[in-house]
């Protein structure tokens, strides 16, 4: 069976500088490295992770914690993140929360993490003063995708930007009678979005002169089901909104599904605005404010393998941008809404 030595021996270098260039390490230029892993192809070597590990304290693994795996969101963050780590040799672990407490606990307050992975990236969730302190225990690469944490490196959209320019949209279209749905603000998860989305909403309305009425607010649990759900709540007011904001597209597409059983239509008699860009929103035609999801997760893990490869490296706080997406979903108040 071909080893390292074979490996080493055919391009004339030294075990430890193949083992470098095998591995992804710096101190190796692009050339020798395209050049040792060609050579590793041809010889049909393949390296032993364990014994990689051994060597190297690394395990070439880089956790990844989820609250869903299912909602679309959280797997476009994942596929970028896995992208990136595959281009340089990594695995990626899957922690799946699936919205269980005591999944949280295991992961976050456990030794779980300890040994298994070189880094860690947490989405969507505002860690607690204690599970931060079980990450810095770690003595690993961290970064948080979607909150924001001085002295931490997080990678995230300003979601209360991305509520204030839907909510913009829909007060310069003429209404200013506007529903919410959105998320729960609190729970086991402690999701970072619902909150600020909720702040932009309301301190929206409040910059129109408008203040916010809490039975215009529903929670839509950020699911298709739970927009519907949500909408039809809203919409069997007997004062209705004439335009709902949603806080995800998910939710959005509920909730024009929602109006649509009630016989209203969109948008002359209700206008609809969401979140995301989600990948069925061109479908509906659903005017969003797009966030770069996919992107989130290639920069995630981008940090952390900086972070692992550059021992000078800081920790940064990168926040993308969102962009407003018109489409046919919002249109002008109809008088007869008023």
């Amino acid at each position: 069976m071909t080893g390292i030595k074979d490996v080493a021996r055919e391009v004339e270098m030294s075990t430890a500088t193949v083992s470098r260039a095998l591995r992804g390490l710096p101190g190796v230029s692009d050339e020798t490295r395209s050049r040792v892993q060609e050579t590793a192809r041809r010889l049909g070597y393949v390296p032993s992770p364990s014994a990689a590990g051994l060597a190297s304290g690394q395990t070439r693994t880089v956790a990844v914690i989820v609250p869903f795996v299912t909602r679309w969101f959280f797997a476009a963050v994942v596929q970028g993140a896995e992208e990136v780590l595959r281009e340089r040799g990594y695995d990626l672990l899957l922690y799946n929360l699936a919205g269980d407490a005591s999944a949280r606990h295991r992961v976050f307050e456990t030794s779980l993490l300890t040994k298994r992975v070189d880094a860690v990236l947490v989405l969507s969730l505002k860690p607690s003063s204690e599970e931060l302190r079980r990450l810095q225990q770690l003595g690993r690469p961290v970064t948080i995708v979607g909150a924001d944490l001085p002295g931490w490196a997080t990678v995230r959209i300003d979601d209360h930007l991305a509520a204030a320019t839907a909510m913009e949209h829909l007060l310069g279209l003429g209404h200013r009678r506007i529903g919410y749905v959105g998320g729960a603000t609190e729970g086991v998860l402690d999701f970072t979005a619902p909150t600020a989305r909720l702040a932009g909403y309301r301190d929206a309305l409040l910059g129109a002169g408008l203040a916010a009425d809490p039975a215009l607010e529903a929670n839509g649990e950020f699911t298709f089901a739970g927009g519907m759900r949500a909408g039809r709540e809203l919409l069997e007011r007997t004062d209705p909104p004439s335009a709902i904001f949603a806080a995800s597209d998910e939710m959005a597409i509920g909730v024009i599904r929602a109006a649509r059983e009630l016989g209203l239509r969109v948008p002359e008699d209700l206008s609809v605005i969401g979140i995301d860009d989600h990948e069925m929103a061109g479908f509906f035609d659903l005017t969003t404010v797009a966030q770069p999801a996919h992107e989130q997760g290639r920069v995630a893990a981008q940090q952390v393998l900086r972070a692992l490869s550059h021992p000078e490296w800081k920790p940064e706080q990168i926040l993308l941008p969102t962009q407003l997406v018109v489409r046919t979903t919002t249109g002008p108040l109809n008088p007869r809404a008023c």
